[in-house]
């Protein structure tokens, strides 16, 4: 049995076929193989103790299922992929300390060694219900740009804020960029700087994700459009790994899916160099 340094922890991949801009997102093709399934072989190679798809289509378990990879059948009408893995938590029957990684089904090149940080970080934090990672922001354009999901932390590296906004804002550094948002973009970032870029890999416990259904949604998540707000409202707290590095391309469009391709390919003929 595979561990993060003797932590035994569960990767759950939800994956939907539904999606508004790439439908049947989780099985387009990269060198062969759907993309669900190069999320769920990095998943493996994470130590993770077992590596389960949760899905709502058969095409999907059935494409899984045909590589070794179990898959979970869960119900279509979720509201949030939380939802889709409160689900999973409670059908697979774990115990409410187990240690759960969301691992996103549109993440073909993420770091295997992150999805062990993230794991190994919950576990070590009984003070909190969920971890997640990050990366130090070096360019004012990810800073600036709403897009991008900003994340300030306290000293021990818990969560205080999650933004689109640019958090912290540098008061005397920015201060002739209030009115002038065109020189954002290309401002300069004070070197000590604590700005960090969210990335979208969490760590959960199994008896956080059954409360979460219960949650009432938080006016500051509603406003911002970001999901793990209802969790600092409710008190939970999120610890963040710092992870060195840049964050490794996702898939949300076919321009995103033809850039993946890309970095694959010349990953593959690099190997065989």
């Amino acid at each position: 049995m595979g561990s993060a340094e003797g932590l035994s922890f569960t990767a759950l991949i939800p994956a939907r076929y539904a999606s508004t801009r790439l439908p049947g997102k989780p099985l387009a093709d990269l060198g062969g193989l759907p993309m669900v399934v190069h999320v769920a072989l990095r998943a493996r190679q994470s130590g993770a103790s077992r590596v389960i798809v949760a899905t709502d289509d058969a095409r999907i378990a059935d494409a899984v299922s045909a590589q070794g990879i179990e898959t979970l059948r869960s119900r279509a009408e979720h509201a949030t992929g939380t939802d889709r893995l409160a689900e999973a938590a409670s059908l697979l029957g774990l115990a409410d300390d187990a240690v759960v990684v969301n691992v996103q089904g549109d993440e073909p090149l993420i770091e295997p060694g992150l999805i062990g940080e993230v794991a190994r970080l919950l576990a070590a934090r009984p003070d909190a219900s969920i971890a997640t990672a990050c990366h130090p922001i070096a360019f004012a354009a990810e800073l600036f740009d709403p897009n991008i999901v900003k994340v300030a932390l306290d000293a021990r590296r818990a969560a205080l804020y999650f933004s689109r906004a640019p958090i912290p804002w540098a008061r005397d550094a920015f201060a002739a960029l209030a009115d002038r948002p065109d020189r954002w973009m290309t401002a300069a970032l004070p070197a000590d700087l604590p700005v960090y870029r969210h990335y979208g890999l969490y760590a959960y416990r199994a008896g956080y994700l059954r409360a979460f259904p219960g949650l009432e949604p938080a006016p500051l998540e509603r406003f911002e459009a970001l999901e793990q707000l209802r969790a600092l409202w409710h008190g939970h707290r999120i610890v963040v790994h710092v992870a060195t590095g840049v964050a490794a391309p996702g898939v949300d469009s076919a321009g995103d899916l033809d850039r993946v391709r890309r970095l694959l390919a010349a990953r593959a003929g690099a190997a065989d160099r």
